[in-house]
């Protein structure tokens, strides 16, 4: 009897480069980049250095919308037409997009296939790497339920930090007050985010951007501890430069891997946080 074949889908807020994405056969269903009439497929038809000129020129952050359900279907159907036995969906944090539900509708839609739909209760390369490592247990032969509790577990394992060097673009999308960012800027404060309780969170605030990448390092140093990191990414939005000098300063105070990828957030995602995000994403080995 022949192993079943289970197809591997998730959404592009998971930032995984299309690349690694065809390499490790995983389907990205599109969140959606609306500038006033004019939508957009997140990544297919729009990158981030449209999207901030964009932003720059008129003065006004697009809106974005989660995938339908329909487009979970077409993407659903898609895998079922190539042959696939069954379908893990990984998707975006249900705390910050309606992208599990309509996922969830999709799969409603099938009665009689196997599909299985799981919140990552994540974000950004948090997600990705979930879904890469759901993804290597797939091709290892795991089944859905064995691969989406592997997704899980990693994602337990998943800490992220990054550096904002402006308030701005949290201030244009009514995240922050535009006085607090005005005043934010006459100090150089940098905010520091992470994924807390299912989102991107503002954890600490600190004085400049050289401060701000310093302590990055400092809480990836803490959060590590005594553990081996098993897989690690530099995370930037349209500052790949600075994306490889905090890697510089991470190697020189932890044991990273040989290989480090460098990701671009999707435009989708990149919007909320700003041009100039910089920071680091790490998968943690089990405490011994």
């Amino acid at each position: 009897m022949s192993k079943s074949k289970i197809a591997i889908i998730t959404d592009t807020d998971a930032s995984l480069p299309l690349e690694l994405a065809e390499k490790h056969a995983i389907k990205q269903v599109p969140i959606i980049v609306l500038f006033g009439e004019e939508s957009f497929r997140d990544v297919y038809e729009i990158d981030g250095e449209t999207v901030f000129s964009r932003i720059n020129k008129e003065g006004a952050l697009p809106t974005t919308s989660a995938p339908s359900p329909g487009q979970f279907s077409e993407a659903f159907q898609a895998a079922f037409d190539e042959g696939a036995d069954g379908i893990l969906c990984i998707t975006v944090s249900s705390e910050m997009s309606a992208t599990y539900a309509a996922a969830v509708t999709a799969g409603e839609m099938y009665p009689d296939r196997e599909i299985k739909v799981v919140d990552s209760h994540s974000v950004a390369l948090g997600q990705g790497m979930m879904v890469l490592a759901a993804a290597e247990a797939l091709a290892a032969g795991s089944s859905i339920d064995e691969a989406a509790a592997i997704a899980m577990d990693t994602g337990e394992r998943i800490k992220l930090f990054a550096a904002l060097p402006t308030l701005k673009y949290l201030a244009m999308s009514g995240r922050v007050g535009h006085l607090v960012a005005g005043v934010a800027g006459i100090l150089s404060v940098r905010p520091i985010l992470t994924i807390r309780d299912g989102k991107l969170d503002l954890l600490e605030r600190v004085r400049t951007q050289k401060k701000s990448w310093a302590r990055v390092v400092e809480l990836c140093v803490e959060s590590i501890g005594d553990r081996p990191i098993e897989r690690m990414s530099m995370i930037h939005i349209t500052a790949p430069e600075d994306a490889k000098e905090l890697e510089s300063l991470l190697r020189a105070e932890l044991d990273c891997p040989d290989e480090i990828m460098h990701v671009e957030l999707n435009p989708g995602l990149a919007i909320h946080a700003g041009a100039g995000l910089v920071g680091a994403v790490f998968r943690a080995g089990k405490q011994i």
